[in-house]
């Protein structure tokens, strides 16, 4: 019985005392005021104003206007000076190149060959007038019985490259296409006016050729002074007038024949 005593006491024994518990005591407190503390961080709600968007606090601010007066906040007022701008852009004609009042004084150009032309106005790429021009002359050669749509547009074309090819070999600055398809489109004016006159009586006679040769001086007149103009050639109207006259000289031929 004693060596059951003696091996009870020695299975219990140990070295834990009272300040190793209070130890553990006060750690295990420790820790759990760490784990509490970490809680309350990720547990609690965050306060209302931390993730509210500034549209909702706008909102949330006292209305200080009137009844039909509301208040102007810097960004009402950046969209009025916004849709205010509208009223200072150009016309959308202008936009796409088309501006009546150039077209009138290159078409008055045209029709007073003595008449100076404006080299700033007549150096624009316009071709407005040239197609309705084009299109004129192809109606009334149509109202004489003779549709030659494709003749006009074929010998248009073909005459512009030539005389482009020939005017920058002749000019210093240069010229765009668009430019001589513009200036040749716009001086087949009075050619229009020759081939209405097909329509009301014939051409295939003496006064018909003197007003061949008339309507072809006035258009190569107008061409060559436009050049001349635009391209700073003076001098040259002559070398440059010839070739506009063989050109016109075809569409005289598609209209007397």
């Amino acid at each position: 019985m004693s060596n059951f005593e003696q091996f009870h006491f020695d299975f219990y024994q140990s070295n834990y005392t009272i300040d190793d518990q209070e130890e553990s005591y006060n750690s295990y407190g420790s820790n759990e005021n760490l784990c509490g503390s970490r809680k309350s961080q990720t547990g609690e709600p965050p306060p209302a104003s931390a993730f509210a968007p500034s549209e909702m606090l706008l909102s949330s601010r006292s209305y200080t206007g009137q009844i039909l007066q509301p208040t102007y906040s810097p960004d009402t007022l950046s969209h009025l000076s916004y849709a205010e701008g509208f009223d200072e852009e150009p016309p959308l004609l202008e936009e796409l190149g088309i501006n009546f009042e150039h077209i009138w004084q290159k078409t008055l150009t045209v029709l007073n060959p003595m008449k100076p032309a404006d080299g700033s106005i007549m150096n624009e790429t316009d071709l407005t007038g040239p197609m309705v021009f084009c299109l004129a002359l192809g109606a009334t050669l149509l109202l004489a019985g003779k549709v030659h749509f494709g003749y006009v547009y074929g010998m248009s074309a073909i005459g512009c490259l030539a005389m482009h090819a020939l005017l920058n070999l002749m000019s210093v600055p240069g010229v765009s296409h668009g430019c001589v398809a513009s200036v040749l489109g716009y001086c087949l004016l009075p050619m229009v006016i020759l081939s209405s006159s097909a329509v009301v009586f014939s051409l295939q006679g003496i006064p018909g050729t003197l007003l061949a040769l008339f309507i072809i001086g006035w258009c190569s007149l107008s061409a060559s002074k436009i050049f001349t103009s635009a391209l700073a050639m003076e001098g040259q109207q002559l070398l440059i007038a010839y070739p506009c006259a063989l050109l016109y000289g075809l569409f005289a031929l598609l209209t007397v024949f």
